[in-house]
């Protein structure tokens, strides 16, 4: 467990001091979260409607940009072999980045969401909502992001191949937490939406490592 939060820890303290990819995400995400009002128009009824699919689609969008280096720096300057002889198991150190990949850039959407949400009109009883379903389905794109960069890591073009291979993955995550977002505007319960999202994760949070683990192996090996 040592070891575990070690890495964590080592991989938090790199991103304090090289934050591009953090910074990156987030102007990414506010950015394109501020080019919808520019396409839809200006009419509020139409950006209130739509915000919540809005956000979600910039997060999801955003969450992509830092995984190319989520593994590929490791491998490219030899510590992902030294990662390997730490005396953890492939999938404990696939779940130590992946929790740091949140950490660094799941949790900062999620914070960045609430003025983006308030600018598209969100309405206040509808942002907490926003914000739970924002926080599960982060935390299944980032197991989902770090499967997939471990699966085209030392794969030529993996940077072109990380997206096509994530987003298809990601669509039930899109669409239950969408569908939970919705739920203020059409008078539902959202209770099934994060049924589902909460589904997705406990299916995720052991499967996605353990798969992350073996394309880590293949790697190095």
């Amino acid at each position: 467990m040592t070891a575990f939060l070690a890495l964590i820890d080592r991989d938090l303290r790199m991103a304090y001091r090289f934050g591009a990819d953090t910074l990156a995400s987030l102007l990414f995400f506010i950015l394109c979260g501020s080019l919808f009002p520019l396409a839809l128009g200006p009419s509020p009824d139409l950006l209130r409607h739509m915000g919540p699919g809005i956000v979600w689609v910039c997060a999801l969008l955003a969450s992509l940009l830092p995984l190319d280096r989520l593994f590929g720096s490791e491998l490219e300057d030899g510590s992902l072999d030294l990662l390997m002889l730490t005396g953890l198991p492939a999938y404990a150190v696939a779940l130590a980045k992946m929790i740091a990949h949140w950490l660094t850039t799941g949790l900062p959407l999620l914070i960045a969401a609430v003025p983006l949400g308030i600018m598209l009109g969100v309405k206040g009883g509808e942002l907490p909502l926003l914000l739970l379903g924002l926080m599960l389905g982060t935390m299944c794109l980032s197991l989902l992001g770090g499967m997939a960069a471990s699966v085209v890591l030392g794969a030529r073009r993996g940077g072109v191949l990380l997206p096509l291979l994530v987003l298809p993955l990601a669509t039930p995550v899109l669409i239950f937490g969408a569908a939970s977002s919705y739920a203020g505007q059409l008078g539902a319960s959202p209770a099934a939406g994060f049924d589902l999202l909460g589904a997705c994760l406990l299916v995720m949070l052991p499967l996605c490592p353990l798969a992350a683990g073996q394309g880590l192996k293949a790697a190095v090996g």
